[in-house]
């Protein structure tokens, strides 16, 4: 719950289909995609975002684009204008790079030497300020502060080895992950197919669905057409049963004739995947399925390894609602106690971390939850949730719990402390800004009003994740020497997946303290440090000439 209390989120959600058989297609491929970016509106509320194609020779492209949320930002007179398309993608965005406005929201629709392509993105690249600059130097504007739009442009650009009047696709994305190894889930429109790419990390989410005929949902070897999404959970709302996941570093083509893997680019050597753990913890619908596995039964799985590490003496287990339910059934499971709701929550009072100060967040919070007094008046509470960060939250939901009758609340939390900011696409607070930094976590009972307070230990997490991956052995496409599933917990344990383009700025930054170097002082603190001292890329306008190089 603290997650969505204290402003962090997921950057964004992509969406594509491709319409199978003959074309024009009688499939509503705008309603489709519409459809399909709603079931990823967790993923971003900021903007959305829909480019549909003919994918005749030359393809007309038809976009729409609108602030707010998908059911906002598309009329229904709007969406007429798409009813040509036999494909398109689609994208939500919350941002972590760039400012909150119309020109930054996506897909990005460049031409090329070759005709028109159409790129949707979800991540944040590592080392975007070396790029910004090597784009540049090529001439090519950037209108944007969005490291989407510079993705675009990059594929624009025309690779060393590809010939004039031939466009290479796979060259130019495989040139374009040697260029920048995460984080990036993207979608390529290009004439008639979609490329569906994942960075050689794996960093963030990509799974193809195919569409069958709503009749013969569940049994029916007929396919109307292919989707590719950043969760599966997508899927069922649209009609279509999961096909599998895009690996980590592979290019996969999207057509009206199927969907073919076309390479899967790897990693450096001794390198482990580094799928973002927090799409497991909280950012992703519990239904979806990443790594074999629905996200909901790994969270159940969290809860019972809690249980383990952080058993105490109670009456009753719950849950601060809704995403840290499946863990607090998981703690009772194990621990033996019985599951109660304690709290009830009002859907109709807005997210509190867009308030504007403490206080203001405190109330909303007292305001969002009335107490269920019969279900633990005179009783010892488990109280599970999926994070403390700022710690600003959960204090007046112990309060109203105390007042209404609970003679003790423990705490426990189903992930560890996050003590590091997050530079792959998940917008975190400033490191000052933790609660687990600050001196106040050394008694953060005391200073948030509980009992107790136990978190999920970083080995229980990833235990708890990897417990139940399905082995990929089967996958001819994956090298039986590339180790099969690997994590990033850089934002609990420190250890970035890659190395930083910023470090040595930093450290250049921290040796010219008190040198008549104030350019450039500025300057390195406008980007980011290793140390966590950072200001938010989304606070940040990185169009400005001090990030932009």
């Amino acid at each position: 719950m603290e997650f969505e209390e204290s402003g962090i989120g997921e950057e964004c959600g992509v969406f594509g289909c491709v319409a199978a058989g003959e074309w024009p297609t009688q499939l509503e491929v705008a309603q489709i995609l519409t459809l399909g970016l709603v079931a990823l509106q967790h993923r971003g509320q900021e903007s959305a975002g829909i480019v549909t194609s003919t994918g005749t020779s030359p393809p007309t492209y038809t976009t729409l684009k609108g602030m707010g949320l998908v059911n906002t930002a598309f009329k229904a007179e709007d969406l007429l204008k798409l009813r040509n398309g036999n494909l398109g993608i689609g994208h939500t965005r919350y941002s972590t790079t760039g400012i909150s406005e119309l020109q930054n929201c996506q897909p990005f629709v460049v031409d090329t030497l070759h005709g028109k392509i159409a790129v949707a993105h979800n991540g944040e690249l590592v080392n975007a300020s070396a790029l910004r600059k090597k784009v540049m130097r090529h001439g090519v504007g950037l209108s944007t502060s969005s490291d989407s739009e510079l993705i675009t442009q990059l594929l624009a650009l025309t690779p060393p080895m590809e010939e004039l009047d031939t466009p290479d696709w796979v060259a130019r994305v495989k040139n374009l992950m040697t260029e920048t190894p995460t984080s990036y889930s993207l979608l390529v429109m290009y004439k008639d197919v979609i490329y569906a790419v994942r960075d050689p990390y794996g960093n963030r989410p990509l799974s193809i669905g195919r569409l069958v005929p709503i009749s013969k949902l569940h049994n029916s070897a007929d396919t109307e057409g292919w989707v590719v999404s950043s969760e599966s959970c997508s899927f069922q709302s649209i009609g279509a049963k999961y096909y599998r996941e895009v690996q980590p570093g592979e290019i996969v083509q999207i057509s009206k004739n199927g969907v073919k893997s076309l390479i899967v680019v790897p990693r450096p050597e001794g390198d482990p995947p580094a799928f973002c753990i927090f799409e497991y913890v909280y950012f992703a619908r519990p239904d979806s399925i990443f790594e074999g596995q629905m996200v909901y039964t790994v969270r159940q799985r969290c809860g019972r390894q809690l249980a383990i590490e952080a058993p105490t003496d109670a009456d009753v287990v719950s849950t601060v609602p809704e995403s840290a339910t499946p863990a607090a059934l998981g703690y009772a499971q194990l621990s033996g106690l019985p599951y109660v709701e304690v709290l009830c929550k009002n859907r109709y009072v807005g997210r509190t971390f867009i308030q504007p100060n403490t206080r203001l967040r405190q109330l909303g919070v007292a305001k969002k939850f009335g107490a269920l007094t019969d279900n633990f008046a005179g009783k010892r509470v488990v109280l599970i949730d999926d994070s403390i960060v700022r710690g600003n939250t959960i204090s007046p939901i112990i309060k109203l719990l105390k007042e209404a009758g609970a003679t003790e609340v423990h705490i426990r939390v189903a992930s560890p402390p996050i003590r590091f900011p997050c530079y792959m696409g998940i917008n975190i607070p400033t490191k000052e800004e933790l609660i687990a930094n600050k001196p106040e976590f050394e008694d953060i009972a005391g200073y948030i009003g509980a009992t107790s307070v136990r978190y999920l230990s970083v080995e229980g997490l990833v235990s708890a994740v990897q417990g139940g991956i399905e082995s990929h052995g089967k996958d001819e496409r994956i090298s039986t020497k590339t180790t099969r599933f690997g994590h990033c917990t850089a934002c609990l344990t420190g250890k970035y997946p890659v190395e930083l383009e910023w470090t040595a700025l930093s450290q250049v930054c921290l040796s010219s303290v008190g040198s008549d170097m104030p350019g450039l002082i500025y300057w390195s603190l406008n980007c980011r440090c290793l140390s966590g001292e950072r200001l938010s890329r989304k606070r940040l306008n990185r169009s400005d000439s001090s990030t932009s190089g």
